[in-house]
C-alpha cells in the first residue's frame, strides 16, 4: 500500500502543475509536430514522380489529385486559348520594352562618340547623317526579316 502511494506521489511529482510547465509541454509538441509536417512535405516530394508514374499505371493520370504538387497537362496541345494568348502578348510587350531600353543604351553610346573622324571636323549635319546610314545599315537585315515574317 505504501509502494503504489509512493508511486503516485512520484508521478504526480512529473506532471506540470503550473502554467509554465503546461506551456513547455506544448511547445515542445508545437516543435515535434512542425518537425513532423516538415518531414512529412520532404517525403511527398521525393514521392511526387513515383506517384505520378504510379497514376500513369492505374489509368487515373489526368485525374490524378492526390499527388502533391500535380499540375494537369495541357488539356489543348497545339492550340492556344486566350489566356495564353493573352500571356504571350503581355510578354512581348515586355521583351519589346527590354529591346528599346537596349536601343537607347546603344544610341546613347553613338551619341557619345561624336566627333571628329580621321583628323577632320565633321559638321553636325553630316554627323546625323552618317549616324543614319549606320542605324539604317545595321536595321536593314532585322527589316528583311520582320517582313518575311509577316508576309510583307
Amino acid at each position: 500500500m505504501k509502494l503504489s502511494g509512493l508511486i503516485a506521489l512520484a508521478a504526480a511529482a512529473l506532471l506540470p502543475t503550473s502554467s509554465v510547465g503546461l506551456s513547455l509541454v506544448r511547445q515542445k509538441d508545437d516543435a515535434a509536430s512542425n518537425e513532423d509536417l516538415q518531414h512529412r512535405v520532404a517525403f511527398q516530394n521525393k514521392l511526387h514522380g513515383v506517384c505520378e508514374e504510379m497514376c500513369k499505371e492505374v489509368g487515373a493520370y489526368p485525374k490524378c489529385t492526390q499527388c502533391p504538387k500535380f499540375v494537369e497537362p495541357d488539356s489543348t496541345p497545339g492550340v492556344m486559348t486566350w489566356d495564353e494568348l493573352l500571356e504571350h502578348m503581355d510578354n512581348l510587350v515586355n521583351w519589346g520594352q527590354d529591346q528599346i531600353k537596349g536601343w537607347h543604351k546603344q544610341a546613347s553610346a553613338l551619341q557619345m562618340n561624336q566627333g571628329s573622324h580621321e583628323g577632320t571636323v565633321v559638321t553636325a549635319e553630316v554627323f546625323d547623317v552618317m549616324r543614319r546610314v549606320q542605324v539604317q545599315n545595321k536595321l536593314a537585315g532585322v527589316c528583311e526579316d520582320m517582313c518575311k515574317e509577316v508576309g510583307a
